[in-house]
């Protein structure tokens, strides 16, 4: 039994690094969810971590990760409470605390339908959901005959300026790591012009395909099958339910449904950049 029903208001709240990598992990695994280390180690070096440790030095009870984007924007993910000390209070505090820790920035972040009410405690409101989707790609849809190619380091400032201009916000310190982070790196190409770009990097046993940046479904769809013809794991990803077009055509190539989260925003009414172009995000962790 943890020194459990101890208040727990007086235990600190620290900072996170990336020597916390296996107590995030494990943190993770004890909530049912998959280690996902490669993600973490991305997050907690890209981002700051918040935690708060168990008293009884049994690791973390709980995490949150904000990753910035300026003073414009910063989204929170990886908000985990230990089972052992659920419904004490332990999330509302580690998120009031992250909230006045931001100060004047607004925020977004991916609920869970579990989370989502406490985050409308703290003054976040939905502005859009995201689908997650799991499986092995089948080409049994026509594939967009719109060139794709593997990235090379000539195509990072056209693809930072891209990515800036659909995103809404410089995101240089994520987009940079991509190469390093993800398995693959595809770009599309048309007359010489880079018109989308994405990654699929690998979790546990799948390889997540994000960001999917691209001009329109068309571009998407060849992007992600590219992705698919180079690995043999199944894909996952998350696509803002707008893009109707491309959830069904995923859906007909034999990826299947998983969940649903709704994306919140403080502070301001919606996200910033181009929706229509923006297909799914590098990681909801990571707005």
């Amino acid at each position: 039994m943890p020194t459990s029903l101890a208040p727990l208001d007086h235990l600190p709240i620290r900072v996170l690094t990336s020597a916390d990598l296996t107590a995030c992990a494990d943190l993770s695994e004890d909530r049912g969810w998959p280690r996902e280390e490669h993600k973490w180690n991305l997050l907690l070096t890209a981002g700051t971590g918040f935690g708060i440790d168990d008293p009884d030095g049994k690791g973390l009870i709980a995490s949150s990760i904000v990753t910035s984007y300026g003073p414009e924007l910063s989204a929170i993910g990886m908000v985990l409470v230990a089972e052992r000390y659920a419904r004490r209070g332990v999330g509302i505090r580690l998120m009031r605390h992250v909230v006045a820790e931001a100060g004047d920035t607004p925020l977004t972040l991916h609920a869970t339908p579990n989370g989502q009410p406490l985050y409308e405690q703290l003054g976040f409101a939905q502005t859009g959901r995201a689908e997650m989707l799991r499986g092995h790609f089948t080409a049994t849809e026509p594939v967009p005959a719109i060139t794709t190619r593997a990235a090379t380091a000539e195509d990072l400032p056209t693809v930072l300026r891209l990515d800036a201009e659909v995103f809404g916000l410089d995101r240089t310190h994520m987009i940079t790591r991509l190469p390093a982070f993800a398995d693959h790196l595809r770009v599309a190409e048309e007359n010489g012009e880079i018109t989308g770009f994405a990654a699929a990097w690998p979790n546990m046993d799948t390889h997540v395909v994000g960001p999917l940046i691209a001009r329109d479904t068309a571009t998407a769809q060849a992007l992600v099958a590219a992705l698919a013809a180079a690995t043999d794991r199944p894909l996952r990803t998350d696509v803002d339910v707008r893009h109707e077009a491309l959830l069904a055509w995923l859906k007909a190539c034999g990826l299947a449904p998983i969940a649903f989260n709704a994306v919140m925003t403080r502070s301001r009414p919606d996200l910033p950049g181009d929706w229509s172009r923006r297909f799914a995000p590098l990681t909801v962790a990571a707005g």
